[in-house]
């Protein structure tokens, strides 16, 4: 049997430490790939319980792994999730030390804040526009505690689905206002075009995104709730962080939203 608590003692060790592991992918025995699935999900929940108990709490959940194209990379046919946590947020125009980090990448996404609690076994889209009291434009700052990003699908869910950081932006919109397949996203590295993309890059639609974690922590026993924030995925391609940098995404209806890296 996986040896669930060592894995998650290696994964917390990188983030203490600054230096990234080894897969973890190796040390698990699940030969049935659902089992395999639910164990890494397990060393997520221990390492997140950790930082519970040290006084942090629960604010929303991420999606990853929307992008069809990285789903092909890493052989699996449906995202994952991550919990996000208060000491990730981070506030438009507020810098980030960017040593606290390991591996850092920027992605810009849509991000939706709840209004209303989804508890059904199966959501639709008009459950999650009936529940989401807004949105905002966001950028996730991802990060790896496995060395070189050398990852497959058990690795990242292990890894709170390579959680770093998320930054909101300030200008909330009602998803009435929102063409939310056809917005178009454009992030830029100073001056320099990074990213770009648009809505559907996200599973076709933001929205079937959030149904499908809605759906997923049901499951899961852990419903999403009203005031939770959701990261729905990326409307593009990642980028790699370079210290001293100002990464500002614009997605069509919002205000552009920052992230801010300081020199080391």
């Amino acid at each position: 049997m996986t040896d669930k608590q060592a894995i998650a003692d290696l994964l917390w060790r990188a983030e203490q430490t600054r230096q990234a592991c080894t897969p973890v992918r190796e040390f698990f025995t699940e030969q049935d790939p659902r089992a395999l699935i639910d164990a890494a999900y397990a060393v997520q929940r221990i390492n997140i319980e950790r930082q519970l108990s040290e006084g942090r709490r629960v604010v929303g959940r991420k999606i990853g792994l929307t992008s069809l194209a990285v789903q092909r990379q890493l052989g699996v046919d449906s995202p994952d999730f991550g919990t996000l946590l208060d000491s990730m947020s981070i506030c438009d125009g507020e810098e980030i030390q960017t040593s606290r980090l390991l591996q850092p990448k920027v992605e810009a996404e849509l991000a939706l804040v709840l209004e209303r609690d989804l508890t059904h076994e199966k959501h639709s889209v008009a459950d999650i526009i009936g529940a989401t009291a807004y949105a905002l434009a966001s950028i996730e700052v991802v990060a790896s505690r496995i060395e070189g990003w050398n990852i497959r699908l058990v690795d990242t869910v292990a890894d709170n689905a390579s959680s770093g950081l998320f930054v909101l932006g300030t200008q909330p919109m009602k998803l009435s206002r929102l063409d939310l397949a056809g917005m178009k996203m454009a992030m830029h590295a100073g001056d320099t075009l990074v990213s770009e993309g648009q809505g559907s890059a996200c599973l076709g639609n933001p929205l079937h995104a959030a149904c499908w974690l809605a759906d997923t922590m049901v499951r899961a026993g852990t419903p999403l709730r009203a005031g939770d924030i959701v990261l729905t995925g990326a409307l593009g391609p990642m980028a790699a962080v370079a210290p001293g940098t100002t990464y500002t995404a614009r997605i069509e209806g919002f205000t552009p939203v920052r992230a801010i890296f300081s020199q080391e």
